[in-house]
């Protein structure tokens, strides 16, 4: 898991640190975001201390309108030892209270003159995606017509030919040999090559390829949402093979059940056609429009009308 800390924000989203500056460094150590509203009225039990705290126009107004006690009492229990930072929205004037008692825990005070719910959004899927979880895969992703179509397979069945051959067709590679992928969502996978082999392809007999160099700018992807995954396996012919694709398979990648097809490998198939027509075909299928249901469909038809 990567590390963020207060001073990522602050340059990523262009913050403006008011007070509090020996606190940038704190590790923020959750994706979740905490709106104080209830701890302006004392309670404090259930306080997210370890959150980044977002004080709006809401918890702002509220805040003002304590006795000076009552700001000094909520300044003090909101700056802890581990918070991470209180961001102060609307480009709203920071309290002199909470202010010197950030300044005090070490506690930084920023502020941003976009609207709490933009904020919030923003900070909050950029978290999201630093924390998510991840794992790698053998494979090749490539992004065709808009679907990312994960490829696998054993080594030297033919991965990444079949990606070059796709690469040259128009569509566009984002990483080969290794997949890094990450859960942003319940049912959300994004791919990613390593740094290190970004762009690259290796073919057997003449070694890596940058495709970017070779193929352009937009032969590339960086990221891509993973939708479909192809099976590549050397043909066995005691095997039997799915032949209408009515049955869907799916395979599980973290806690994500991704639809899957297996195509087998013999000499004479092109396997980058092939690969092409199937992710065309997973997109009719998302569209409502599935061609082995509807054959399925009108051979019963038939067949009950000859049975009668």
């Amino acid at each position: 898991m990567k590390v963020v800390r207060t001073k990522d924000l602050l340059e990523i989203f262009n913050l403006t640190l008011i007070g509090g500056e020996d606190g940038i460094h704190r590790k923020i150590t959750s994706s979740d975001i905490s709106r104080p509203g209830i701890e302006m009225t004392g309670y404090f039990e259930y306080y997210k201390q370890e959150r980044l705290q977002i004080l709006g126009k809401t918890e702002m107004a509220y805040f003002l309108n304590l006795s000076e006690e009552e700001q000094l009492d909520r300044a003090q229990r909101l700056c802890t030892d581990v918070t991470p930072g209180i961001i102060i929205t609307n480009n709203m004037e920071v309290p002199d209270v909470i202010l010197e008692e950030g300044i005090k825990a070490a506690v930084p005070i920023i502020k941003s003159p976009r609207n709490t719910t933009r904020v919030i959004v923003r900070i909050t899927n950029y978290l999201g995606s630093k924390f998510a979880p991840t794992t790698a895969v053998h494979g090749v992703l490539v992004d065709i017509y808009g679907v990312g179509v994960l490829i696998m397979g054993q080594s030297g069945v033919g991965k990444s030919e079949a990606a070059l051959e796709l690469v040259k067709r128009g569509h566009r590679l984002v990483a080969d040999d290794s997949v890094e992928i990450r859960q942003e969502d319940y049912d959300t996978l994004i791919g990613s090559s390593p740094p290190l082999i970004e762009h690259l392809l290796e073919i057997r007999g003449l070694g890596i390829l940058n495709v970017m160099t070779l193929f352009g700018a937009g032969a590339v992807k960086n990221f891509k949402h993973i939708s479909y995954i192809i099976q590549l396996e050397i043909w066995d012919e005691k095997k039997e093979y799915e032949r209408l694709g009515i049955e869907e398979q799916t395979m599980k990648i973290m806690d994500v059940d991704v639809t899957k097809s297996v195509v087998p490998v013999r000499p004479g198939r092109n396997l980058a056609v092939i690969i092409e027509v199937a992710a065309m075909n997973f997109r009719l299928k998302r569209m409502g429009i599935n061609a082995a249901e509807e054959f399925s469909e009108k051979l019963t038809t038939i067949i009950e009308t000859d049975e009668s």
